[in-house]
């Protein structure tokens, strides 16, 4: 399963919701995207130690930004950034899932809800 940064703010949160929905998957899966939203958001280098330590420790794997995904989340965000207010970091973390034929566990439902293709398990925190 592909994460989404939210469910793992969630979780670095203290979230018992979320850390159930990552520990019960064996192979976790992040965007790049979500790995620099994440150091992104960190308030401080402790923040960012914990950020980093919650991914290792998890056992989640980073799939990086390819060809593939960059030209369907440039389809993405042409059908849908006027439809349903696409975002960009939105669109590459949902390539990022269709490319690898990932499930996609995320709140942020609205986002991802017109977009046939893309295979998702909605977190409710």
């Amino acid at each position: 399963m592909l994460y989404d940064t939210d469910v793992l703010v969630w979780a670095i949160r203290g979230s018992i919701k979320a850390a159930s929905v990552i520990n019960c998957d064996d192979e976790r899966f992040i965007s790049a995207i979500s790995y620099m939203e994440l150091m992104q958001g960190s308030r401080n280098s402790r923040d960012m130690s914990i950020n980093k330590s919650l991914l290792k420790t998890s056992g989640f794997t980073i799939l990086p930004v390819n060809e593939a995904i960059s030209h369907r989340a440039m389809i993405l965000i042409e059908e849908y950034s006027l439809k349903s207010g696409l975002h960009l970091t939105d669109a590459l973390i949902f390539a990022t899932a269709c490319e690898y034929s990932l499930t996609l566990c995320s709140a942020n439902e609205k986002h991802f809800r017109d977009i046939p293709s893309l295979d998702t398990m909605v977190f409710k925190p």
